[in-house]
């Protein structure tokens, strides 16, 4: 295997932010394509700017935000965070106590390394599934969770939605909802309601995803909920910093839902294209994906590549070759592998997808010639 660790992936990561520096700086940012999905933004004027103090920052841009930001995400109260998964660390730290129990139903395994990760911290007895039907409550749960849009963009069935709430709120068991690009995926092309108005009592979504934020996390729910969680917050320094409260207020309120849709009715035209030379791509709400088995699957050529290795080895091609970003270089150690070409962000509506589909074909086909030779791609992901 190239990548076996956490600390490999932090490693091709570096990697590949040395790439696209380069390229920005030796070519131009207009012919790099950022298709993550994640792109975000930091949209602030001068004036603005001028006023991102310690303190001067939050006195006047979080009583704003607190506005917004519960229009977009419902709920009675926000909190920036600065990251999502500050925020998922914050709720079990400030909810879950020792030996309790805490429940995820999603629409697709896996859930979010850092759900998981947050429970171990505090000796909680954590499960997930993905199976309705075998979702259960048991004695002693301190916290259910649920993930609006899995890592992969699989968005949950709205009844399903509704009853993991009912059946918690049945026991007096608070609600997270994971809602990282759900609470815009899920709301704009899936005409579902904001996770808070559903009843949950703490939503969770990534500022950056979908929308033209910056990373960043932001919480809403029962205003109880959320002073007890952001102690917790403060007390670990997880709370969003006045730059990024600032990015967060302008994000939302240039949140184009137009976007969304576009992307909604171009990703069928791109499968297409791609369907002339693969079999296994499928479409995504804002896009198209293929997973690692079905990426390693289109090979014609033996290879001693785990599948994940092979998705790394090929975004690592589209990455240095044409400029195109997508998830797997690029992201933290624990996400998805799959490859998404995300046509909701920026840079897509300024990309033809007939020469997306080429470039596409261009990297597959010289990834068949690369993984045969085990040392050219550990030198493509790592630089070594």
């Amino acid at each position: 295997m190239i990548v076996n660790n956490s600390l490999d992936e932090v490693k091709k990561r570096e990697n590949a932010l040395s790439i696209i520096k380069d390229w920005v700086l030796n070519k131009s940012r207009e012919s790099l394509y950022d298709l993550t999905g994640l792109s975000g933004g930091f949209i602030a004027s001068p004036s603005e700017i001028d006023l991102l103090e310690t303190y001067v920052g939050p006195a006047i841009f979080e009583e704003e935000l607190q506005k917004v930001g519960i229009e977009h995400m419902g709920g009675e109260k926000v909190l920036p965070l600065n990251r999502t998964s500050s925020g998922i660390l914050a709720t079990i730290l400030a909810l879950v106590s020792e030996n309790t129990n805490v429940v995820h139903y999603l629409a697709e395994l896996p859930a979010h390394p850092s759900i998981p990760r947050s429970c171990a911290l505090v000796n909680a007895n954590y499960s997930e599934t993905d199976d309705f039907n075998e979702f259960t409550i048991p004695e002693n749960t301190s916290l259910v969770v649920i993930t609006g849009s899995t890592m992969d963009h699989k968005v949950i069935d709205l009844e399903n939605f509704k009853k993991v709430i009912e059946m918690a709120h049945d026991k007096n068991i608070p609600v997270m909802v994971d809602d990282a690009s759900g609470a815009r995926l899920r709301t704009v092309v899936f005409n579902q309601p904001k996770a808070c108005d559903l009843g949950a009592d703490i939503s969770i979504t990534s500022t950056d995803k979908l929308m033209p934020g910056p990373r960043g996390g932001l919480m809403a729910g029962r205003k109880e909920l959320i002073d007890e969680i952001k102690i917790k917050v403060n007390q670990f320094g997880l709370e969003a910093q006045p730059p990024a409260v600032l990015a967060m207020l302008n994000g939302i309120k240039n949140f184009n839902e137009e976007n969304l849709i576009k992307s909604f009715k171009r990703k069928d035209e791109l499968l297409n294209l791609l369907n002339q030379n693969f079999k296994k791509f499928q479409t995504t709400p804002t896009g198209v994906m293929i997973t690692p088995s079905d990426l390693a699957s289109e090979l014609k050529v033996s290879h001693n590549l785990s599948d994940n290795d092979v998705a790394f080895v090929f975004s690592f091609i589209l990455l240095k070759e044409h400029g195109i970003i997508t998830i797997p270089p690029v992201s933290m150690p624990g996400a998805s592998a799959t490859i998404r070409f995300d046509l909701s962000t920026s840079d897509a509506f300024n990309l033809d997808l007939e020469d997306l589909n080429k470039k596409i074909v261009s990297s597959f086909n010289n990834l068949e010639k690369l993984v045969i030779n085990e040392d050219e791609c550990r030198e493509i992901v790592f630089n070594f």
